[in-house]
Formats: C-alpha cells, sequence, structure tokens
C-alpha cells in the first residue's frame, strides 16, 4: 500500500462540494466547518495575537468571514480586511455575523498587514490559475510583505495564486501554515508548492466524492 497522501483535482473536488450540497449538507454549514478547520489547525496561536484575515471575492473570502466570526466570538483580537464590496451569498451571510459583533472591519489601502501578529490569506482559492490582477496580486504582495517583517501566514484551502492542479504560480502567497479544507489538492504536493507551503495540513469537513 502506497503511503503516498491522497488527492484531488480541482474538478474532483468542485464536483464533491456539489456532491455533499445535494446530499444535504448546506453549502453556509460547509463554510462554518472549513473556518472550524482553520482554527482547530491554529491551536491557540491566535491567543494574544492581532489577527487580519484578508478576505477576497469569493467562497474562499466567505470562509475568512466565518474564521472572523468563529475568532471573535472567542474574544479573539481579530479584523477583517476586504478587498472587494462583491460577496457570494455565503460570503455575505458570515460578514453580516461579523458586524454584529463589531469586528473591524478595514480596506487594504488603509490598514498594515505588518501591524498585525497573524496574517489569514482568504484572498483566492482553488480555482484560481493563471497570474493574479488587482486588488489581489496587491494582497498577496503586502501579505508576503507582511511575513518578511515577522507575522505568521496563514492559508486557508490554498495559498491564494497557486494553481491548486499543477503547483504553479506566477504570483502566489508564501505561508508558514496552509490548511486544505475537504481534501488535499494535487497541485499542494507538486510545482512550486515545496517553496510556498511551509506546514501543511487538511481539515476533513464531511466533503464526500460522488
Amino acid at each position: 500500500m502506497s503511503d503516498k497522501p491522497f488527492t484531488v483535482s480541482v474538478s474532483q473536488m468542485r464536483e464533491a462540494d456539489a456532491f455533499t450540497v445535494r446530499a444535504g449538507t448546506p453549502s453556509k454549514e460547509l463554510m462554518l466547518r472549513a473556518a472550524q478547520g482553520v482554527l482547530d489547525a491554529m491551536n491557540s496561536l491566535w491567543k494574544h495575537r492581532r489577527t487580519a484575515v484578508v478576505c477576497g471575492s469569493g467562497n474562499n473570502g466567505g470562509d475568512g468571514y466565518a474564521l472572523a466570526m468563529l475568532l471573535a466570538e472567542r474574544g479573539a483580537d481579530a479584523d477583517i480586511v476586504r478587498l472587494s464590496d462583491r460577496l457570494t451569498d455565503d460570503g455575505a451571510f458570515y460578514l453580516e455575523k461579523c458586524r454584529q459583533l463589531g469586528i473591524g472591519e478595514h480596506s487594504l489601502e488603509h490598514v498594515r498587514l505588518s501591524d498585525y501578529d497573524i496574517v489569514v490569506d482568504c484572498v483566492l482559492g482553488t480555482g484560481f490559475s493563471g497570474e493574479p490582477r488587482e486588488p489581489a496580486s496587491g494582497a498577496i504582495r503586502s501579505i508576503n510583505a507582511a511575513r518578511e517583517e515577522g507575522a505568521y501566514v496563514i492559508s486557508v484551502d490554498i495559498n491564494s495564486g497557486m494553481n491548486g492542479d499543477t503547483g504553479e504560480a506566477v504570483l502566489a502567497v508564501k505561508s508558514d501554515l496552509t490548511v486544505s479544507v475537504g481534501f488535499l489538492k494535487t497541485g499542494m504536493l507538486l510545482g512550486r508548492s515545496g517553496e510556498l507551503i511551509g506546514r501543511l495540513v487538511n481539515a476533513d469537513i464531511g466533503i464526500r466524492l460522488p
């Protein structure tokens, strides 16, 4: 029996997400489980540290809003940094939860990520390929600059800018910890993954392959 980690392609992951939702698990519940998986991987790292959760416009950003909500519920000093006014339905749901909790909300232009101890990358998801464009490219550069100044960087599901199938990237976040959600993606073990990912863990949130 091989000891090679089990991985799936981006298309297989997309199909598994859809299959799990059709089987009766609401997408909002999966988003919350993803956030909980990241929180579990952080252990107590967030305690007594300032955390910025950088959120893009897609469901990866929604994972970030759900994570910020969970952090705030536990008394963490957490802010969200929004890159876009665009939101998925699930992302909008958890952003409203964040607002109800009074979580700080900033734009990238009005915040210094290097002022935070932890920076969470929820900019681009596994479906991305190619070269990031603004505002994602600027966010990736800011996250990497903050890491160079001592911030601990966590990427949710995949390092933003990395191709989930090949591991290649023109511009991507360099993480200290990457928390894959559902299953490891093949690109996390290929291409530039070795230089971009510090520690890699997977959060099983109950997604099943069809």
